[in-house]
């Protein structure tokens, strides 16, 4: 018998190290934060010195536009991409100090119309995709990667599903690349949309909550319209992504059932994981400011901190979508998420919009 070769094991770096990793892409991400804000402002004050009527452009638009213009040209380079891939955390850590500019009757305000209506756009996204999907005869699991990513909170969501329906990382990346895509656009089309309609700040920030399906795009479409439409956007992601978990626990008993799929052996332990943990910090944030625990002046701290936070987060849309690799994922997935996307929007508009018209919101 041959002598048995120790084959050298990889090395895992040490959690110093795995930090210092991260410094590059997160300076990245806070300079083009920076770099957009610096250029609303620039144009702002050149606009009033010249006594010139400018296009307010949000630094939220500036940051994605330089960030996508990186991403699209020269590329990210290797050492920033792990900081770069941040920006997701900075989203959480921003919704979460953001939690102290909402009060809990602030949060109770968005009220039983607003939450019927995200309960409404889930399940009819759910079976709409659903629908779509087999009339284009996709995969029957890349089916439901795309009817959970539209309908609860995209990326995150289909992440957390691949693993509980046991998807190939094929039908993942085509679900994503979807998403990704679609999420862009709504970037830009949103609000034109809500203007060319005259939303209120209640209203578009609502439709954008409900209709764009990563919570960064949907933070962003928000803050592009106003800050206030940015706030109700956000609480209005917020409760859509809460539901992950049963979602998720209801595709897994489902393709378990068929074979298909692990059994799932403790279902509270399954929505736990899955829960998203920092809408509970929100909560607790906004629990805190509404009992006076915080004072005036730590407030405003908090939501510079968070205002800080969605800098970079927004940054980090930009510097993380690649439009040449989104086009390589074939043209099914993305037509199939287009018509549902568009068809999703269209009906959760029409649904805002009649609430508005009604004086329901």
């Amino acid at each position: 018998m041959a002598d048995s070769v120790a084959l050298p094991q990889p090395r895992t770096l040490s959690l110093p190290s795995r930090v210092f990793a991260l410094i590059p892409g997160v300076l990245l991400l806070a300079l083009v934060g920076y770099a957009g804000k610096f250029l609303e402002q620039f144009i702002a004050r050149y606009g009033k010195s010249h006594h010139l009527v400018l296009p307010n452009i949000e630094y939220v638009l500036w940051a994605i536009l330089i960030g996508l213009v990186i991403s699209n040209t020269i590329g990210v380079p290797a050492a920033f991409r792990a900081g770069v891939a941040t920006y997701e955390f900075w989203l959480k850590i921003g919704i979460v100090l953001l939690g102290a500019r909402f009060l809990v009757g602030d949060v109770l305000r968005l009220g039983g119309v607003s939450l019927g209506l995200v309960i409404i756009e889930i399940a009819l996204s759910l079976i709409f995709m659903t629908v779509l999907g087999r009339t284009f005869k996709l995969r029957p699991k890349l089916i439901t990667l795309l009817a959970v990513g539209s309908s609860i909170c995209g990326v995150s969501a289909i992440i957390a599903t691949q693993g509980a329906i046991d998807a190939d990382e094929e039908d993942s990346s085509y679900a994503i690349a979807a998403i990704l895509a679609l999420g862009a656009i709504s970037l830009f089309l949103f609000p034109v949309i809500g203007h060319g309609l005259h939303l209120s700040d209640r209203g578009y920030g609502l439709w954008a909550g409900l209709a764009v399906d990563n919570t960064a795009e949907a933070s962003a479409a928000g803050a592009l319209y106003s800050d206030a439409a940015g706030k109700v956007a956000v609480l209005a992601k917020t409760c859509r992504n809460a539901m992950i978990g049963f979602v998720v626990l209801a595709y897994a008993i489902y393709w378990a059932g068929k074979g298909q799929a692990a059994k799932v052996q403790n279902k509270a332990a399954f929505l736990w994981n899955k829960f998203p943990k920092f809408v509970l910090g929100f909560l607790l944030i906004s629990v805190l400011a509404s009992i006076g625990f915080f004072t005036r002046p730590q407030i405003t701290a908090i939501g510079n901190l968070s205002r800080w936070a969605f800098l970079l987060t927004f940054a980090g849309v930009g510097l993380r979508t690649n439009l040449r690799e989104l086009g390589k994922q074939g043209a099914r997935p993305f037509l199939v998420g287009a018509i549902g996307e568009i068809a999703i929007a269209s009906l959760t508009l029409g649904l805002v919009y009649g609430a508005s018209k009604l004086s329901l919101l």
